[in-house]
């Protein structure tokens, strides 16, 4: 599954514009994956597949994501991304989608 371009809610999370869901979706093939894997199924970084991420809570993911964790490799993400932006990308993730 790739991630789509449509505007869209979902719980209450909407897609960013076209525009940044391409930008996004760069960021996460071109610098999530050179850590989690080009196929986000792992390397130094721990994947990003939905079966690696189903029962984690939605909110630490994203809180994760932002600010990244410290004493590890994970950088802090938040000023390449607004909070709404990694709410989606997180719910992206979790529905399966590939870079």
């Amino acid at each position: 599954m790739f991630i789509s371009e449509a505007v869209y809610a979902d719980n209450g999370i909407v897609a960013p514009a076209p525009q940044r869901v391409a930008e996004l979706r760069h960021l996460l093939r071109e610098d999530c994956g050179a850590c989690h894997g080009l196929t986000l199924n792992g390397g130094l970084g721990s994947p990003l597949t939905a079966a690696a991420l189903a029962g984690k809570p939605g909110d630490s993911l994203v809180a994760t994501l932002l600010d990244g964790r410290p004493g590890s490799a994970m950088p802090p993400w938040r000023p390449f991304m607004s909070e709404a932006e990694a709410q989606w990308l997180i719910r992206q993730l979790q529905q399966g989608v590939t870079p």
